[in-house]
């Protein structure tokens, strides 16, 4: 696919070296041979371009060739029946979900939004996908029901995968030392997530993942590869939760020289405490980054990791604060047991 506008070609005017627009072209021939090789980033950008171009970049078939291409799981029926409801269909969803989720508020600005979840509510669907070399490895469609007071009061964690699940990759495992480094280099860089959130009832989705992992690790008892991808949201204003992050984490094992499968695949959302939220407050966040969260393009690398070390720093700090508060507040009590305990012995000897 074309990267860029810039990439449209010209048609020669004979010797003149003159050049026409690319609009002489026939609209069929624009629509057939060229918006068609065209990324969704750059179709976005030549929509924007002329009243014409936007018109026949408008086109639907389009947009669901960009997302079904670009998420696989958006060919599930569930998906194509919700994305059917947004207000440009798989446009809507593209706009929402390409760009990747982040915090858009300073956290001491007040945040005029409720503070439970729409009524109206009734499931969050989540449309994940896995690649490794722009080869699809894993693709699945989960739906949430977010009514019940089991959903609520739990700690909000979603599993895509039963213990007894286990996905080939064609992803040869290697966990010799000398190489393990290499190999756990090449998963960063190469093993891309999308989990998108949607929400049916307000028509609105996010992307949740960093694309690219932030770590990728070994664990230290099972030595299964994990590879986590986390994405920093706005929380809730003076509070535990000012932000928080989602945190995706795919767990991969097998035997050396043997094909990699996957075995875990999930999600939870924690505060600056290190707790789970529950899913009730998890889904109020959620609902309020599909609506009114800040999107960027999406961060490569670096950026992410950077906003996931700042998180973690705000996190030690916390802890540091909460620390020095309970033991003030220790000291505090043996002071005051102390002064107790002469008070007593001074009246006990002044008696006598």
């Amino acid at each position: 696919m074309a990267s860029s506008i810039d990439s449209f070609p010209t048609v020669d005017q004979g010797s003149g070296g003159g050049g026409t627009n690319i609009l002489t072209l026939h609209h069929d021939v624009l629509q057939t041979h060229v918006l068609t090789r065209l990324d969704g980033p750059t179709l976005s950008s030549t929509s924007c371009a002329s009243s014409t171009l936007h018109s026949l970049s408008s086109d639907p078939k389009l947009w669901i060739d960009i997302c079904e291409s670009t998420w696989p799981s958006t060919t599930d029926p569930r998906m194509r029946d919700v994305i059917g409801s947004f207000p440009s269909g798989h446009r809507s969803l593209f706009s929402d979900s390409f760009p990747l989720l982040a915090p858009n508020h300073d956290p001491a600005s007040p945040i005029p939004q409720p503070d439970r979840p729409s009524n109206a509510t009734k499931e969050l669907i989540s449309a994940v996908d896995i690649h490794y070399k722009n080869r699809l490895i894993f693709s699945k469609v989960l739906n949430v029901e977010t009514e019940s007071g089991w959903f609520l009061g739990s700690p909000f964690i979603l599993d895509l995968m039963s213990p007894k699940d286990s996905i080939p990759t064609q992803i040869k495992h290697n966990d010799r030392v000398e190489e393990d480094d290499e190999f756990l280099k090449d998963l960063e860089k190469n093993m891309t997530l999308s989990w998108i959130a949607v929400d049916p009832n307000l028509t609105r989705s996010g992307n949740l993942s960093s694309r690219t992992p932030i770590s990728v690790d070994r664990h230290w008892l099972t030595g299964d590869v994990q590879l986590k991808y986390v994405t920093i949201l706005t929380g809730d204003r003076q509070s535990p939760s000012e932000y928080v992050q989602c945190e995706i984490v795919v767990t991969c094992g097998g035997c050396e020289g043997e094909e990699m499968h996957v075995r875990e695949v999930s999600l939870q959302i924690e505060d600056l405490e290190g707790r789970c939220l529950s899913g009730r407050d998890s889904l109020v966040i959620l609902q309020r980054a599909m609506e009114s969260g800040k999107r960027e393009k999406v961060r490569e690398g670096e950026e992410g990791k950077a906003r996931y070390k700042n998180f973690k720093q705000m996190r030690k700090e916390r802890r540091a604060r909460k620390h020095r508060k309970e033991k003030v507040i220790d000291m505090g009590c043996v002071a005051v047991m102390v002064a107790l305990f002469l008070a007593y012995w001074s009246y006990v000897l002044y008696l006598r």
